[in-house]
């Protein structure tokens, strides 16, 4: 299940939509604010502005030193909400130490979230109202779809409860909508014998980040498996996923290029529904979940 032909499909629609905005004089604009120096997550922030060009988003960036506080990050995240050729902007994740993302994204305007994990737009995912859907989630749920992997009133399984992808998606899979309304199980460490659990699976998806978690025999045969957790080890990325469980699923994301496309396609699609909302005079967060 590659991620490409799923973003690509996407990213096409986002830039006609650009496109046809551009010729009524009006841009789109995308902010990203990277602390410090990590490479991972300068390469992310890279992709996602190889991205915005493709697509004709204007891409701004403001790069925060690892040494300063969380004064600055704070001051940076205003500027993007004050700036009104920003339409959306997300802060990186993870930051170094001493800095607080929960509080960073609080700071975010709700309306220029692109990323959708403002406390707000959380909410209104839990209550099935409009707003920014979380990036990783909503590509996860249109990888399936594009797949034709069965989702309504089957059994996913998803590792991992952290709030960029175990919470949101659990929420998002369970939703009475399209590619969703299934029964979601969230097993994490606090779970004992919890390959117990991924055995029952219709669909498993991993966001540990810890290389190898899932191995063949917790999957059961014929189960689509979703690797959405990567790590490095040296220069190498690792799924959560171990490579033999390509043996046992019947669908399942490559090592690379799985969910990572879908989850930056996502994220220009957030920010152009926003720059839409704005022109229209709604500035209320766009997608329905």
């Amino acid at each position: 299940m590659a991620g490409a032909p799923v973003a690509d499909a996407v990213l096409a629609r986002v830039a006609a939509d650009v496109a046809q905005l551009a010729g009524d004089g009006r841009s789109v604009g995308l902010g990203t604010i990277l602390v410090g120096d990590d490479p991972a997550s300068a390469g992310y922030v890279r992709k996602k502005q190889e991205a915005c060009a493709a697509v004709g988003v204007v891409s701004s960036h403001q790069q925060i030193s690892a040494s300063a506080s969380q004064r600055d990050l704070l001051a940076a995240v205003e500027r993007f909400n004050a700036d009104p050729a920003v339409d959306a902007f997300i802060v990186q994740n993870p930051l170094p130490p001493g800095f607080d993302f929960n509080e960073a994204m609080s700071a975010v305007d709700p309306a220029k979230d692109a990323d959708g994990l403002h406390p707000t737009n959380l909410g209104r995912l839990a209550l099935g109202a409009p707003g920014p859907l979380p990036c990783t989630p909503a590509g996860i749920v249109a990888l399936l779809s594009h797949y034709q992997v069965p989702v309504e009133g089957r059994h996913v399984v998803i590792v991992g409860r952290g709030p960029t992808l175990g919470r949101p998606l659990a929420m998002l899979m369970s939703l009475k909508r399209p590619g969703a309304n299934a029964a979601v199980t969230v097993v994490h460490t606090g779970v004992t014998d919890w390959a117990r659990l991924t055995r029952q699976a219709d669909i498993l998806v991993s966001g540990t980040g810890v290389a190898g978690v899932i191995l063949a025999d917790m999957v059961r045969p014929g189960a689509a498996v979703v690797g959405a957790g990567l790590s490095w080890e040296g220069r190498r990325v690792r799924s959560d996923v171990d490579e033999a469980v390509a043996g046992v699923a019947g669908w399942i994301t490559p090592r690379l290029g799985g969910v990572g496309p879908t989850t930056v396609a996502m994220l220009l699609r957030n920010c152009l529904d926003f720059a839409i909302r704005r022109e229209s005079g709604d500035e209320k967060a766009a997608a329905t979940p």
